[in-house]
């Protein structure tokens, strides 16, 4: 064998011995790790625990589950829109400062609260910060509430505050995610409550009315909505109190109260019993936070539907009046009550309104009504609750109390309350009348305008008669630039007088763009006196 055979042996052999040994040191490093690893794997880490289980899906149904199922479908989401607040700028020719655009909750502060007991209690317009400072000069306003549907024909019950002012309502039912379009049927700010339908929408299914008379205090009751704009939220809790007057402003609202949690967003929703009816529409909350704090208000459904069925019928609401106030302290009622006429019931007469129909009858100032037509009177609610039903024209039979022990039978016609009482109620019977321009023209004054009666003149102290009211003047229109104003009387309109809204729509008709126009109003003065005002404008080209 040579040398070089010899040495490429030496190398194989050397080649083969390395390669041996590192084969069994990784045999052995492998059998080290595993026998600890192994080692490792048997210590306990939960001594005695068991794997969880899932198990098959049961429903574990009760009566919140089984209601929540049934009124879902009923109750929808409300988003409103609202136009963009306008600037104020100045007329080109005079007659006074611009109004902006009032937000929907129009009575707000810039924080979103009114002051006083509406800083306590919050409305629920707006989700996120509940209102109050509304859509940014030259941007839309969005809000959003809730609704019930109470007739298979589309209506729908809500709050007025929820849709007040909206230049779009668009409803939203559950798991459906279409947006219907919905459109106000009337409303009732008095209550606060609104009717709005949509159409289109198939297979409506109605909640089941109740009875709010059969609620009693103690009782479970359910609130479905959109707090926060988290559609078909279910709450649960009890009522807490009946009959609680919130607001003494607010002479025909008296809540349920509940401790079912309601935030902003539930405004218009339902509140249910433990049956799953109806039994009240969820409107308000007492809170220093603007949210739910464990106190919410339902006006009952007995009052809701007495609302519905009126606005349905003639598309608002008319309330009788026999022309009387009285204290609405119930502790000033009461030592009245004792110093006048030594009794502890009744309603004791603090004013008589000049030419109503009480004062017509004979009643009088300090006089202690006793019942009407036969029923006892305890307090002033008992009278309210009975006149304010009674149709205008009807004749009531009052008993009465005077001078401490006389006792007179009066019959009193009922009359319109918003015509007896026009600053407090509405200043004219039914809603304004929007002007709007006829087939024959293409001119708009930009107004909204209310016959007056001559009750209602006699109530303002207008002694001459004629003349339209102006309620509202749209912003940026024609009426606001030559300086008309809502309480207006408007009397004569190039020198042709107006007696009533047809008056207006006939002159309207004969007028064309770049016509001169003068407006005769009659305007309070400082000393409160009627006194005559005059101005004028050219009707804008319509480009």
């Amino acid at each position: 064998m040579s040398f070089f055979n010899k040495l490429r042996t030496q190398k194989l052999l050397s080649f083969t011995l390395v390669l041996f040994t590192l084969s069994v040191g990784i045999v052995l490093g492998t059998l080290v790790s595993s026998g600890a690893k192994a080692a490792k794997d048997d210590r306990v880490v939960a001594p005695g625990a068991t794997p969880l289980v899932i198990p098959n899906p049961v429903e574990l149904s009760n009566a919140f589950t089984e209601i929540a199922k049934q009124v879902e479908p009923s109750v929808v989401n409300i988003s409103t829109t609202y136009a963009p607040k306008t600037p104020s700028r100045a007329r080109s020719n005079g007659g006074g400062r611009r109004q902006q655009l009032m937000p929907p909750d129009e009575d707000d502060n810039a924080d979103g609260t009114t002051g006083g007991m509406d800083d306590f209690l919050q409305r629920f317009l707006n989700p996120f910060g509940g209102g109050g400072a509304g859509p940014e000069v030259g941007r839309k306003g969005y809000a959003l509430g809730s609704g019930v549907v109470v007739d298979k024909a589309g209506y729908i019950l809500t709050n007025n505050h929820v849709v007040d002012k909206a230049a779009l309502i668009q409803v939203k039912f559950t798991g459906d995610s279409t947006d219907y379009e919905a459109k106000v049927v009337g409303v009732d700010s008095q209550t606060d409550l609104a009717v709005i339908r949509v159409e289109g929408k198939k297979d409506l299914r109605p909640a089941k009315i109740g009875n709010s008379d059969a609620v009693q205090v103690g009782d479970w009751c359910i609130a479905i909505g959109s707090p926060f704009g988290f559609q078909a939220t279910v709450t649960a809790g009890i009522v807490s109190a009946k009959e609680r007057d919130v607001d003494p402003l607010q002479q025909f609202q008296h809540f349920i109260q509940t401790d079912a949690a309601i935030n902003p967003g539930n405004s218009g929703g339902p509140l249910l019993n433990i049956r799953g009816e109806l039994i009240g529409i969820n409107t308000a909350i007492a809170s220093h936070s603007g949210g739910y704090q464990g106190i919410g208000f339902a006006l009952p459904i007995n009052t809701a539907a007495s609302v519905y069925n009126e606005i349905i019928k003639n598309g608002k609401v008319t309330r009788g009046s026999i022309g009387i106030q009285f204290s609405a302290d119930a502790s000033q009622a009461r030592d009245l009550l004792r110093g006048f006429g030594s009794v502890t019931e009744g309603v004791f007469v603090t004013n008589v309104v000049p030419g109503g129909p009480a004062d017509k009858a004979g009643l009088k100032e300090t006089d202690i009504i006793t019942a009407i037509n036969g029923k006892p009177v305890h307090q002033g609610n008992d009278l309210v609750n009975i006149v304010t039903i009674t149709p205008v024209g009807t004749a009531v039979d009052l008993s009465v109390l005077r001078n401490g022990g006389k006792h007179e039978n009066l019959k009193v016609t009922v009359g319109n309350l918003a015509q007896i009482f026009p600053e407090r109620f509405g200043a004219m019977p039914g809603e304004p009348e929007v002007v709007k321009p006829t087939e024959s023209t293409t001119v708009s004054f930009g107004i909204s305008i209310m016959d007056m009666t001559e009750q209602a003149r006699e109530t303002l102290g207008l002694k001459n008669g004629g003349g339209v009211k102006v309620a509202e003047v749209e912003p940026n229109s024609f009426a606001e630039d030559v300086g008309l104003k809502p309480n207006d009387i408007l009397t004569a309109i190039n020198q042709h007088p107006v007696t009533s809204t047809a008056d207006v729509k006939k002159i309207q008709t004969t007028l064309k763009p770049g016509d001169a126009v003068a407006f005769r109003v009659l305007r309070k003065d400082r000393a409160a006196s009627w006194t005559p005002s005059y101005v004028a404008g050219t009707l804008p080209t319509v480009h």
